[in-house]
Formats: structure tokens, C-alpha cells, sequence
């Protein structure tokens, strides 16, 4: 053989997988077919880094919808403290920030990037586009390039990330290759994603934050799916921001589900007090004109679209609005609803939900249970999690646990 180990991928997965491997004196590889490795570690967290959260075990699994019960063994082998401590070791200090998100202290997620790129050694290549596995009696024996050449190996890791941000060569490849070896795929769709609205007057408001607001969701049945306070964004198409992309990965079921959203302007005040404030307000500008009254209540380019949803004559005077058209104006600023259509292409999400069955891996090892000597690792599997930095911790965790048991059992099929 080769190698004993090839990792296809030059992503947090794959680069944890392969520094693993190497760790222990595998003889690895690192396929990564882009120009360089990390891409989409250089972009997460706006350019920080969010790489693990510091809540303990139990709320993990909490921020973990679907399969989380298949990562226990990953993060009993790998868990977010041992990440930190990991990036102490090579030079990184961690910060925590609100809601647990930890953070290297530089704010430098290139920091991040090459204690990962380090780790793995002189073992990456790049440009290297893998055309498929090679397998002989149900193991797999090495790796197909796309130039024609053919690598030998004892073990695979497949740690090619979902099909989110494909211009940092996240498209899909991986499950490509695990279908053709028999692999069900669950079908991926997108996850922390932007959402579209039926309602066009986000546009006209596009670029502004809202902050220090509550989104509520709701599914068909007007249950709540997901209430946070938080930041958003209004754009041309609808919405965004982070409480959007938290709200995006509850929205599990378009074909069969239709969601809105309702957005508190003022969740500091119950609608009573909310009331009294508008009274306040209506009191200091009494000969005003209504849309020339919320200037301390609203940002500026949403008056306009408040005023034409409350129905009330934009040219009425503050003292002359009636008891129910200011209740009406204080459910709209408790209720500002938005019906949503569907999220933005899979492209544009931060991360891809669905994957490679995790009923065809083994959750203890990483491996295949199709196919000998193939492990994955990291998006390409069907498990995702909420924003905060939880995705990140299933990259290491996995490519962690892979590249150990792909190297163990590499090095001892090379040993007999």
C-alpha cells in the first residue's frame, strides 16, 4: 500500500482526521482538490473562528436535532474541551462569548486554520480531485484521481463537507462516492439558512438590523418551533441574520409544513407598557403627524412600512388616534408577522442537513458498516446542529475519531 491512511478533504473534519492519523505514525494523505485548506474555517463566524461551544454534554445534544445519540462516542473521544485545550497546546487561546460561543482570542480565524493545516503536516496535497474509491471484496483498497492516477491505501476518510458554500469545494462529492459504494443518502437540504417571505416589504427596508428583537416561529399548527431574542436582517428577498439561521434549521419540512414568523420589536415591554410608551410618546408630539411620530420607537426605514400596516393615516394627527388603532399599532409592533415561502438555495446556507445514513456507520468507530476501511467524517454525515458553534465540534470530534480508527487498524493490517 501507499499509505495507510487517505483523507479526502482539506476541511476541519479532514484536517483533524489526518493530524489524528499522523499523531499516532500513520503514514496519511490529504487529498483536498481546492487551492488551499480551510476555506470555509476562514469564513465561519464572520471571519472568527466560532469553534465549539462551552456548554456541557447534556445541552449539546439539545442543540442537536436530528441523530444526535450517534455522537456520544465522538465527543466522549473528543469533547469541546479537549478542542480548546488542543488549541491552547499549539499556540491559540479560546475565549467564551454569549451563549457559550468560544472564539480564538486574536479573532483571527487564519489563527485557527494553521494549527489545523500544522497539524496535518506535509501529508496535504492540493489540487487533488478524487474521481472515486477503489474497493476489492467490500474494503477499500485506495483512491481514483481524475488525472488517471491511483493511490493504494488501508483506509479512507471521507471528510468532503455537505454542498453549502460550494466555491470552498464543498459540492457534494463525498456522497457521490459513498452512494456508489451502496451508501443511503439522506437527502441534503439546507440549514442555517436565509429565508425567503411572500411579503415584499422587506425590500424596502433591505440592509437594516434589527436588534434587541424576539423572533417567534410557527409551524401550520401555530405552535412555536423557536423564540429567541437576538439580531436579524431584512433583505431583498426576506430575511436573515442570526436569529434567522437559527430559526432556518427548525424548518425541517417544507413540502409538508407552512412556517411564519412573528417579530417583537419590543420584547422588553408587555403590550400594557408598550401602550403607555406610545402614549407617552403621542403626548410629547401632540399636533405631529402619525409617521412623523415613531422616530424613538423605530428605525427609520421601517416607519413607513409600520405605518402602512397599521392602517392608520399616515397624516393623522398623533392626538386624534383612536384607543383601537393604537391597540392595532401594539399588536403590530408585538406581532409583525411574515409568512415564509421557502429558505434560499443550499448554497447560500451555512451548513448542509442530511448526509450519509448514520445507520451505515459506526457511531464508535467511524467506519462504514458497508465497506471496510472507509470512515467518514464531519458534514458529509447526516447529523447538523444549530448555530453556536456545535457544527464545528461534530467536525473535529468526528474527523478526531475517524482518523484514530482509520490509523489503528491501518497500521495493523500493514503489521500482519
Amino acid at each position: 500500500m501507499d499509505y495507510d491512511v487517505i483523507v479526502i478533504g482539506g476541511g476541519a473534519a479532514g484536517l483533524m482526521a489526518a493530524g489524528t492519523a499522523l499523531s499516532i505514525g500513520a503514514k496519511t494523505l490529504v487529498l483536498e482538490k481546492g487551492d488551499r485548506p480551510g476555506k470555509k474555517l476562514m469564513i465561519t463566524g464572520k471571519g472568527r473562528c466560532n469553534v465549539t461551544n462551552a456548554t456541557d454534554i447534556t445541552e449539546f445534544m439539545a442543540q442537536i436535532p436530528s441523530n444526535n445519540r450517534f455522537l456520544y462516542s465522538a465527543f466522549s473521544a473528543f469533547n469541546n474541551e479537549d478542542l480548546r485545550t488542543f488549541l491552547h497546546r499549539n499556540g491559540v487561546e479560546t475565549k467564551v462569548e454569549r451563549g457559550g460561543r468560544v472564539f480564538p482570542v486574536s479573532d483571527k480565524a487564519a489563527d485557527v486554520v494553521k494549527v489545523f493545516v500544522d497539524y496535518a503536516g506535509q501529508s496535504l496535497r492540493l489540487h487533488k480531485e478524487v474521481a472515486g474509491l477503489m474497493t476489492k471484496d467490500d474494503a477499500v483498497t485506495g483512491v481514483k484521481l481524475k488525472n488517471g492516477e491511483k493511490i493504494t491505501a488501508s483506509a479512507v476518510v471521507i471528510a468532503t463537507g455537505g454542498l453549502t458554500y460550494p466555491q470552498t469545494g464543498s459540492t457534494g462529492d463525498g456522497l457521490s462516492f459513498a452512494k456508489n459504494l451502496g451508501h443511503t443518502i439522506t437527502t441534503p437540504r439546507p440549514s442555517l439558512v436565509p429565508l425567503e417571505t411572500k411579503e415584499h416589504w422587506p425590500r424596502e427596508a433591505m440592509g437594516l438590523s434589527l436588534k434587541n428583537v424576539c423572533l417567534r416561529t410557527l409551524d401550520k399548527t401555530n405552535k412555536i418551533i423557536y423564540e429567541e431574542n437576538g439580531e436579524m436582517l431584512l433583505t431583498h428577498f426576506g430575511l436573515s441574520g442570526p436569529l434567522v439561521l437559527s430559526a432556518s434549521a427548525h424548518m425541517r419540512d417544507f413540502d409538508k409544513n407552512q412556517y411564519r414568523v412573528e417579530i417583537d420589536l419590543k420584547p422588553a415591554l408587555d403590550e400594557s407598557q408598550l401602550d403607555a410608551r406610545i402614549l407617552r410618546d403621542f403626548a410629547a408630539e401632540i399636533n405631529k403627524d402619525f409617521i412623523n411620530s415613531l422616530d424613538m420607537l423605530l428605525p427609520k426605514k421601517l416607519i413607513p412600512i409600520i405605518v402602512r400596516l397599521s392602517d392608520i393615516d399616515p397624516r393623522k394627527k398623533v392626538n386624534e388616534i383612536t384607543r383601537a388603532e393604537r391597540q392595532k399599532l401594539v399588536h403590530l409592533f408585538k406581532h409583525l408577522t411574515l409568512n415564509i415561502t421557502r429558505p434560499r438555495p443550499i448554497a447560500e446556507a451555512i451548513i448542509t442537513s442530511g448526509g450519509v445514513s448514520t445507520r451505515e456507520i459506526s457511531p464508535k468507530t467511524m467506519e462504514s458498516k458497508l465497506v471496510t476501511g472507509l470512515y467518514f467524517a464531519g458534514e458529509v454525515i447526516d447529523v447538523d446542529a444549530y448555530t453556536g458553534g456545535y457544527n464545528l465540534q461534530i467536525a473535529f470530534s468526528t474527523g478526531y475519531l475517524a482518523g484514530l480508527n482509520a490509523a489503528q487498524n491501518a497500521m495493523a493490517l500493514q503489521g500482519e
